[in-house]
């Protein structure tokens, strides 16, 4: 039966801190028989012998704690009664100078206690808080230091175990969707740091000395941590926006570096279609000139005369791209010189209604002009080649029969030229996108022919004339793109 008392008794009291209690009552009661002793040879008045008490209790009140205080009180008040108050060496309790005695000394005894403890508890919480510190301004150094190109995870919570000697530590990223740990946790602790993400809230579990949190950052939530060990709660919070940062950090050079290799590829892919603009301009041109001479000729069949006009055809539109290539080249490089001149709008939309494009949707083509007289200073050939691709798109994607719109008008001091059709719809996801260069919607991609360069040449055109292009569209009121110019653009080149 002993040997079961044991581990209960030992549940409740710390063995350390119960013989540490003994050694300083000890002390106390030693100190007091030795001034009891030394005051009694010396006969020394009651006086005095009271303030040496008192000074026995006031320092076991300071340094050790009320209750070693109390029991030196109580051995100071009958040592008092014994042998210095009279009758001499018997207890005599009833007599009031006993108890104001032991009510000064109890007094004394809670009051410096109190404070001694406050003061302890206050010095506990500082040093606490210094260390704690400490730690969070070496955590945030070596965050720093993190392989950004590698995942945060493992590396956090390995780093927070080491800095803050914590028994476990996981974390859960949400960016990653990934769960990293190390320490001892149990079966069912496997995903406490998804679990806490998933109820976006933290706690405390003061019995298992366990701590969740939810990291956020500016966005909102990122994840969240926990860790387990004796780690402040203010600490806690901290060390998660710490774990926040250093995720937000990876996230945005997962971006840069991404952003960099897309870079990287346009370029490289640019580069690559304007040498071939360049290559493809002589072959095309005598391939052009080879079919115009065969036409001139005469004398060819039915079958060779088509042929002949669809391979003058097809390198007219192969010399049209290239020259794209070329001029989106030097709009990026900014070594178009613009050559602009005062153009009247009505003049410039039948220009564009004579291109090959415009040919073959005359008859569903409506043009509304709000002033025939409406004009701006820009470079015809630019404003030309934009409107050309608006058209080129309208046919393409246009509802068979369906009419095709351009109206301009004048805007304050800007005049807007569109193009509408009713057919295909641009997704909200596309309509800035379709202006990059290359790209092409997922919906019409493998539908219909095309390579990505149109629009992107007519937003590096307008750009050029401190002008911008964007588009609208939906299901019910078709698509319309836009371009929209200074009426002084040209002036100011």
């Amino acid at each position: 039966m002993g040997t079961m008392d044991i581990p209960i008794l030992s549940k409740w009291i710390d063995p350390h801190r119960a013989l540490c209690f003994l050694w300083q009552t000890l002390i106390a009661w030693t100190v007091i028989a030795l001034l009891t002793y030394g005051g009694y040879d010396l006969q020394v008045n009651l006086a005095t012998i009271s303030s040496l008490y008192l000074l026995v209790v006031l320092a076991m009140a300071s340094f050790c704690g009320f209750w070693q205080a109390s029991l030196a009180s109580l051995l100071a008040v009958a040592c008092l009664d014994l042998f210095f108050l009279p009758p001499f060496f018997r207890f005599n309790v009833t007599d009031p100078q006993d108890w104001v005695a032991l009510g000064t000394f109890e007094t004394t005894a809670l009051a410096i206690g109190r404070l001694s403890a406050r003061e302890l508890r206050s010095a506990r919480e500082a040093t606490l808080h210094r260390i704690g510190m400490e730690r969070l301004y070496e955590l945030s150094r070596n965050s720093m230091l993190l392989d950004l190109r590698q995942a945060p995870g493992p590396q956090l919570v390995v780093l927070i175990q080491r800095i803050f000697n914590a028994r476990a530590v996981a974390l859960f990223d949400s960016h990653l969707e990934r769960q990293d740990r190390t320490g001892d946790w149990g079966d069912d602790e496997q995903n406490l740091a998804q679990e806490c993400f998933q109820r976006n809230s933290g706690r405390d579990d003061r019995t298992t000395e366990t701590a969740q949190r939810i990291m956020q950052d500016a966005s909102g939530s990122v994840g969240a941590i926990v860790i387990r060990g004796k780690v402040n709660p203010p600490v806690v919070d901290a060390l998660a926006s710490l774990a926040a940062i250093a995720i937000d950090r990876h996230q945005s050079f997962e971006k840069e570096e991404k952003a960099e290799v897309a870079n990287k590829g346009e370029q490289l892919r640019a580069a690559v279609m304007d040498a071939l603009g360049h290559e493809f301009k002589n072959p095309l041109a005598t391939v052009q000139t080879a079919s115009s001479g065969l036409l001139e000729l005469g004398g060819l069949n039915s079958t060779q005369h088509e042929l002949a006009r669809l391979i003058e055809s097809e390198s007219v539109r192969l010399n049209e791209l290239c020259t794209r290539l070329l001029l989106t080249a030097r709009l990026e490089a900014d070594e178009v010189g613009l050559k602009t001149d005062q153009v009247h709008v009505g003049e410039l939309i039948a220009q564009v209604l004579s291109s090959r494009a415009a040919r073959e949707l005359l008859d569903r083509i409506e043009v509304a002009v709000e002033d025939p007289r409406l004009s701006f200073w820009v470079d015809r050939g630019l404003i030309v080649m934009i409107l050309t691709q608006y058209i080129d798109n309208a046919r393409k994607y246009s509802t068979t029969g369906s009419p095709v719109r351009i109206a301009a008008q004048a805007c304050q001091a800007e005049i807007v030229i569109s193009v509408h059709n009713v057919g295909s719809t641009v997704r909200n996801d596309d309509k800035e996108r379709i202006f990059n260069r290359f790209y092409r919607a997922m919906d019409s991609k493998h539908k219909v022919p095309g390579t990505g360069i149109g629009l992107s040449v007519a937003k590096k055109a307008a750009e050029a004339h401190y002008g911008h292009v964007w588009v609208e569209s939906g299901e019910t009121e078709g698509t319309t793109f836009y371009l929209s110019l200074p009426l002084d653009a040209g002036r100011r080149h």
